[in-house]
């Protein structure tokens, strides 16, 4: 059965006061900013898109999956300067997942991990749509396979409205 997904980035304006800090300020949050030296290479969690060549992008760990269960999770991420956020339109797969080697955690409501996989790019439709056949599933997140790395987070359009997943202000302290 096909189901239908949205797959959601984060918000810039979590994002956006770090590109104004100065070195050891960013240093206190273990994060830097640097250039993309290399295209692809560094996906931008917020745009769902590569950093181009000599873009300025900053590194920092990131709490992706904050839950009170044993699957909360942090992890380093990039975010290309100014990355404008957009929503994508159902069942749209980001052109920068296609050509990655990719890992699929699936998640029920309590953030207990219910399954999981690993896919290349272009096989992520009928995956995702297979994994929401389980209907005790709540929501996919998406990694790059080899290094780890959270990339997106994958929901049922029907939740789009209930998960305020895009607008949720993160406090770095």
């Amino acid at each position: 059965m096909n189901h239908d997904f949205q797959v959601v980035g984060l918000s810039y304006r979590e994002f956006a006061r770090f590109f104004e800090m100065s070195g050891e300020e960013l240093q206190s949050y273990n994060a830097f900013i640097t250039e993309a030296d290399a295209k692809p290479g560094y996906p931008c969690r917020v745009s769902l898109v590569d950093a181009e060549e000599s873009e300025r992008i900053l590194a920092i760990n990131y709490e992706h999956h904050n839950v009170a269960s044993p699957y909360r999770a942090s992890g380093p991420i990039f975010v290309r300067e100014n990355a404008e956020s957009h929503q994508l339109k159902s069942n749209q797969i980001p052109n920068f997942l296609k050509h990655r080697y990719l890992s699929l955690r699936a998640y029920n409501r309590k953030g207990n991990m219910v399954t999981a996989s690993t896919a290349q790019g272009q096989e992520l439709e009928s995956i995702i749509s297979d994994m929401f056949d389980d209907i005790s599933i709540e929501y996919l997140h998406i990694h790059n396979a080899s290094p780890g790395c959270y990339v997106c987070k994958t929901i049922r359009p029907a939740k789009l409205s209930e998960i305020n997943y895009m607008t949720k202000d993160k406090v770095f302290d």
